[in-house]
């Protein structure tokens, strides 16, 4: 071949190569009539699944604007021209301080859902502060019917035997504040020579804040609080920053002129007040450490240092959603229920079905606790009980693609506390489909013959998160396709921390240069009215034993045969079980109906999670948290026993306004309607990478809810998200297997604008 010839193959070459590429880009990009743009992904649930019954959401629906207004109106009406905003209402005021959702009574609801009655008068419970009269007190008041109330009904003697005392009332916005003006106001300046020696204090302020404890004293009728003072640290938590100074403020006076400060702590000493401390400062008699107000790092902004990268991996359904939400009711193909947010025990569903049968009445949080230890009087007495300050009040919006996946839906809620007009959180519940990138169940077989099956997990998720204080709870009610439920908690936010001194060690670990990182503890206490087959239930408890036998072909010889053992509990007090002590690793809860194979249909309740006994019961405010004694409990559903603590024990749990030992009386619990109460909890030692925050890796409770001889066979057998196929089969045939249809269902996510929802209730 000569050169010319070779030249022009070689140009014959380059040509076809371009034109071959000029082929595939015209593809690519819509050339010849043809779009090479993926279609938008579908964005509609289905309209309908087999097992869907009629919507009751509004039985249990949270309150809407328009309600939480007209009873407001109501209510100002009834109370007459004396009534003050809570916002601005002060101890010797009177006040509504919440109105939220009277929940209706069971058995009327059953009646309703079940058998066509009529539907429940909807109904609203307002607290109200009756500050301004001669004996101050708290009532609770139920309004009805709405949206257009005429009546209300004062149920404190029935619920409480008698009004309750007024010191047990939470504290408002405004006391606060009163408290904040008493300190930055009269007191600091009495201490401005050594404030400025050591913290670089000013008497303008904003440099300085204050942070609460509780309990507010020592013995029922106290009201006087420790408040820890920080810096006030721009973009970055205050609570990494104590300075040394803590004061204890007693406001129990309804008048603030008559509040004193009782005592004074300072960095590791005690004195009578702030005169006395600058009087000594000014002695040389006090020894002072220069506490930085400004550094790098975490402590100091959340802000990463990094610039961003590649986005994270995203979830999004191929073929459109497969769940519904209208208003507070979940749709799915296996699933419905409807969920909402107490304005102080936080998250809850209702009325939960699989496959068009109920299995759960309620299932919802309690109680959130933490227990603190320390070497100042703030760390060594605080015992936070987050329903007190309101686990659904300072629930925040979920911020998409953090809190929640990028796609879920969010869903905004309303309430109305420590105001005259509702607020609006907005995406403050978020519900989504997750794949949990992890077999349901599966096997694959290449014993006797060769095929592979399973099912891949995905769970319907239904979320908020609160932020209290310091800590950020992200709380989960989570469903799965086998007909489990799962109850969780992840603890994150910033840790609580004290000056460090003396023996500081003793009670968690150095996190920053003048920083003790607090032990804590955590406890959630969750209420589980299940509902197995009917109300009437018994509770069984199953576990194992080692018993000698003979061996039947060598009677000489003898092995150690397992076997199960069972028990029927008949009493509550044989179902309540305390932690730390021996409980059975199967209960569950069953109906007096059987399965195809005789079985009592049943469901499993199995704790996650334990931080053992947290209080002694000689404590002094052991009835307050007495639910933590226990690490199961079972006993008689009763209208009267709704709730295991009360948001007035935070304030006075030396004389607990609800007991939650009470509820265990030795009733008989065989063919009851029943209710399981469960604690979980975890023990936290701060370390050096709880700085910025504590991560939610490792630090998660809660409980399952399982199938117990329920079905005949796990559901998720008939699933549709199953896979099967054998060694003489095509495992790529699009109708064999649905993943394998993926790439002709292939579109493109619809992506909503990044959107927060703020840092304001309003």
């Amino acid at each position: 071949m000569n050169q010319k010839t070779t030249l022009v193959l070689l140009a014959l070459s380059v040509i076809t190569i371009f034109a071959l590429v000029c082929v595939l880009l015209a593809s690519r990009s819509g050339g010849g009539g043809q779009s090479g743009q993926l279609p938008p992904c579908p964005t509609a649930a289905p309209p309908a699944w087999p097992h869907t019954h009629p919507d009751p959401s509004r039985l249990f629906a949270d309150l809407s604007p328009e309600e939480l207004a007209a009873v407001m109106g109501f209510l100002t009406l009834r109370l007459g021209p004396g009534l003050v905003d809570a916002a601005r209402a002060r101890p010797s005021d009177t006040c509504v301080y919440s109105v939220e959702l009277q929940l209706p009574p069971k058995a009327a609801a059953l009646a309703h859902l079940d058998g066509g009655g009529p539907r429940p008068t909807r109904e609203a419970l307002a607290i109200v502060f009756f500050g301004a009269q001669a004996q101050p007190n708290v009532s609770e008041l139920v309004v009805g019917p709405l949206p257009r109330p005429s009546y209300l009904r004062d149920v404190t003697v029935e619920r409480y035997g008698g009004p309750l005392p007024y010191h047990r009332r939470p504290v408002l916005a405004r006391e606060y504040q009163d408290i904040d003006h008493m300190i930055f106001d009269q007191e600091l300046p009495q201490a401005a020579g050594l404030l400025h020696h050591c913290c670089f204090y000013t008497p303008q302020g904003g440099h300085l804040v204050t942070v609460t404890t509780v309990p507010r004293g020592l013995q029922s009728g106290d009201r006087a609080t420790w408040f820890g003072l920080y810096y006030n640290v721009s973009g970055a938590g205050v609570f990494l920053h104590p300075v040394g100074l803590e004061l204890l403020v007693d406001h129990g006076a309804l008048d603030p002129a008559r509040w004193t400060v009782q005592k004074v702590f300072f960095q590791g000493r005690y004195y009578d007040s702030l005169a006395q401390l600058e009087d000594q400062f000014e002695a040389g008699l006090v020894k002072v450490v220069l506490v930085p107000d400004n550094g790098t790092g975490g402590a100091w902004s959340l802000r990463s240092p990094e610039p961003p990268g590649p986005a994270p991996p995203l979830q999004f359904h191929p073929e459109g959603p497969r769940f519904s939400v209208q208003g507070s009711h979940v749709a799915s193909s296996l699933w419905t229920f409807s969920f909402g947010l107490g304005a102080f025990s936080g998250l809850r569903v209702f009325d939960v079905r699989f496959q068009g049968e109920r299995v759960a009445y309620e299932v919802s949080v309690q109680e959130a606790l933490a227990v603190y230890g320390g070497n100042s009087p703030a760390a060594m007495l605080t015992h936070y009980m987050d329903s007190s300050f309101g686990i659904g009040k300072y629930s925040t919006p979920l911020t998409r693609g953090v809190d929640c996946p990028y796609l879920a839906t969010y869903v905004d809620w309303h309430f109305l506390v420590q105001s005259r007009a509702p607020k609006t959180v907005r995406d403050a519940l978020c519900v989504f489909e997750q794949n949990q990138g992890l077999p349901l169940r599966r096997h694959h077989s290449e014993l006797y013959s060769y095929y592979f099956g399973g099912v891949v997990e995905t769970v319907l998720v239904v979320r908020s998160v609160a932020t209290l204080l310091n800590y950020d709870y992200v709380w989960d009610m989570i469903f799965h396709p086998n007909g489990a439920i799962e109850a969780k908690v992840h603890a994150t936010g910033y840790i609580s921390s004290s000056f460090l001194f003396g023996a500081a060690q003793r009670y968690g670990n150095q996190v920053g240069e003048h920083m003790l990182g607090t032990v804590h503890t955590h406890s959630v206490h969750f209420k589980v009215d299940l509902d197995v087959a009917g109300p009437e239930n018994w509770v069984w408890a199953e576990d194992l034993a080692f018993v000698p036998a003979a061996v039947p072909w060598r009677p000489e010889q003898q092995v150690q045969r397992l076997q199960v053992t069972r028990k029927l509990l008949e009493t509550e007090e044989q179902a309540a079980f305390p932690l730390g002590g021996a409980a059975p690793r199967y209960l569950y809860l069953a109906s007096n109906r059987s399965n195809k194979w005789g079985r009592p249909r049943g469901y499993r309740v199995q704790p996650l999670g334990s931080a053992g006994e947290l209080l002694p019961r000689n404590s002094s405010m052991a009835g307050a948290l007495s639910w933590v004694r226990y690490q199961l409990a079972v006993t008689r559903r009763k209208e009267e026993e709704p709730s295991s603590s009360s948001i007035f024990n935070q304030n006075d749990p030396w004389a607990p306004t609800v007991n939650f030992a009470d509820f265990i009386n030795n009733e008989t619990i065989t063919g009851e309607d029943l209710v399981a109460w469960v604690t979980a909890g975890f023990l936290h030692i701060p370390h050096a990478e709880d700085v910025p925050n504590t991560v939610t890796v490792g630090n998660e409770v809660g409980f399952f809810l399982r199938p117990y001889n329920f079905f005949d066979e796990d559901p998720s057998f008939r699933s549709a998200d199953s896979m099967y196929f054998r060694e003489d089969q095509d495992a790529g045939a699009c109708e064999l297997n649905a993943p394998t249809c993926l790439p002709q269902a292939a579109c493109a996510p619809h992506l909503p604008a990044f959107s927060p929802g703020g840092f304001s209730h309003n």
